[in-house]
């Protein structure tokens, strides 16, 4: 007879010989199982300049495989596809998403381009809580459909446990090629190719966005008609404040002046119009301040008391604190220092936001009053949104914006800026029909609008492709569309850029 322990062993052995492959997955014996994509859709109708625009809403996952079917990180977007709207050939496709790295896509999804936008009242203050939504008038889905992409580790994104770490994905060339792959699976799996294609990002999106045009012309052959940047970042090193890099304090200088323009810190002469103030600032910067900051201690007393002077009425700041400062005055300080007897601060993405500090000591802010103003309405609305309205469901946190994909690989850069214009020139040249919208805020402290008109006007296209690049300014901040007055200009901008992109 068997023994009873015998008899256990034997049927445990069973037991674990029954067990299916990926059971074993935590002991390093195989890949863990791929996670099921998943989709809700659902249909809904929303008036747009006047017209009824029926529509259906997709709210999924698409896995990101390896070659033998491996899914290494599960994607989660929200589509949205025009009904009735003719061949989907000539029905234009857009891409959507925003930067960080490490933000999720709903700030464009919820605040300009969808359905669906977060109230806000007409300068971009958030109500009182709770939050809510309302159909947005200004959406571009009467003009094309829209895909907006979480990248891995935002929104309910996620590398794959046991088949991917998420520091696969976290990296300027594995991100690009990582979102390229979800472009190019749903383009292939809905039938997209011979659509008309757009990409729009926003902020890091804007250097995703000009890295994925190159990528994806190069590795796929997948040529787009536009491409939308709001809130332009290509050139990293004109907005880094690190010692030797001179230009940021250059390329800041005209939103510092929009910025105290805009809190009534500027002499009489420079209050009365912004476009005068900017001029100015403009001039001065290229001119006088830029030969300065070149000159160093090269710079003679008169002069640097000169290029003093002319620093503090253009910034709101005394002389004394500008000549303390030894004529460069970074975004932190800046805005600490603009209303600091008033114990106020300037925010960094829209500078009109006011903060309140503990104290009116150091040289910082304590944190970005115009973040703080757009996070909790933002956050609530998407949570509350994908599950009521998209009835999709998931306990997984949705990451709004994520430090968790810290740090960002930038190995092809090391020891460099990042710098990503000359990716966006060489899809241009190759792709001569290829059309750049750029939206720039006045307000906008963490991508100055003068520092994208820096990159610009250096990006090397031949005179025959310098009007493919539209520029358009907005008196708002990085979020621009979160100012009203902004948004309507905003959707006719934009409009009418996805128009002339089309084929004629």
């Amino acid at each position: 007879m068997m023994r009873a322990s015998h008899l256990l062993a034997f049927l445990c052995a069973v037991f674990l010989l029954s067990l299916p492959h990926h059971a074993f997955a935590d002991e390093g014996n195989g890949p863990a199982m791929s996670p099921e994509e998943t989709e809700s859709v659902t249909k809904h109708t929303i008036t747009i300049g006047g017209q009824s625009v029926t529509y259906t809403a997709t709210a999924g996952t698409i896995n990101l495989t390896k070659e033998d079917g491996t899914a290494r990180a599960s994607v989660f977007y929200m589509a949205y596809t025009r009904d009735n709207a003719g061949p989907v050939e000539s029905r234009p496709l857009t891409f959507s998403f925003n930067g960080g790295p490490g933000s999720s896509s709903v700030w464009l999804h919820l605040g300009v381009f969808g359905p669906r936008i977060v109230v806000m009242d007409e300068d971009g203050n958030a109500p009182t809580p709770p939050y809510s939504l309302r159909d947005n008038p200004h959406s571009l889905i009467d003009v094309s459909d829209f895909v907006f992409i979480d990248p891995v580790s935002t929104g309910y994104s996620r590398a794959v446990e046991g088949n991917a770490e998420p520091k696969e994905f976290h990296g300027l060339d594995k991100d690009i090629e990582a979102v390229a792959e979800f472009i190019r699976k749903y383009v292939t799996r809905n039938e997209r190719w011979s659509s008309p294609k757009f990409l729009v990002g926003e902020s890091y999106g804007t250097t995703r966005a000009a890295g994925l045009s190159n990528y994806l012309q190069n590795r796929h052959g997948m040529y787009f008609n536009g491409i939308m940047l709001v809130s332009s970042i290509l050139e990293f090193q004109t907005a880094r404040f690190h010692v030797g890099n001179d230009l940021p304090y250059m390329l800041f200088l005209p939103t510092y002046t929009a910025t105290a323009w805009y809190h009534n810190q500027l002499p009489s002469d420079l209050q009365g119009d912004l476009q005068t103030a900017l001029r100015a600032s403009e001039d001065f910067a290229l001119g006088e301040y830029a030969e300065a900051l070149l000159k160093g201690t090269k710079l003679d007393e008169a002069q640097r008391n000169r290029v003093a002077k002319e620093l503090a009425r253009l910034t709101g700041l005394s002389e004394e604190y500008v000549q303390q400062s030894d004529l460069k005055v970074p975004i932190w300080m800046f805005c600490k220092e603009l209303m600091r007897d008033e114990r106020r601060t300037a925010g960094r993405l829209d500078s009109r936001f006011i903060g309140i500090d503990r104290d009116g000591a150091g040289d910082s802010y304590e944190y970005d009053a115009s973040y703080a103003e757009i996070l909790g309405p933002y956050t609530a609305t998407m949570n509350d949104y994908v599950r009521r309205e998209l009835k999709y469901e998931t306990d997984l946190p949705y990451e709004i914006l994520t430090g968790k994909v810290r740090p960002w690989d930038y190995t092809t850069h090391q020891n460099q800026y990042v710098n990503v214009a000359e990716r966006l020139r060489e899809a241009m040249t190759k792709n001569p029909d290829l059309k750049v919208f750029v939206a720039n805020g006045y307000y906008d402290l963490a991508t100055p609008y003068f520092a994208t008109e820096y990159t610009f006007s250096r990006l090397g296209l031949d005179p025959t492709l310098r009007d493919n690049v539209t520029m358009a300014y907005y008196e708002s901040g990085h979020m621009m569309y979160i100012h009203q007055p902004s948004l309507v200009k905003m959707k006719a901008d934009l409009k009418a850029f996805v128009e002339s992109a089309l084929p004629r």
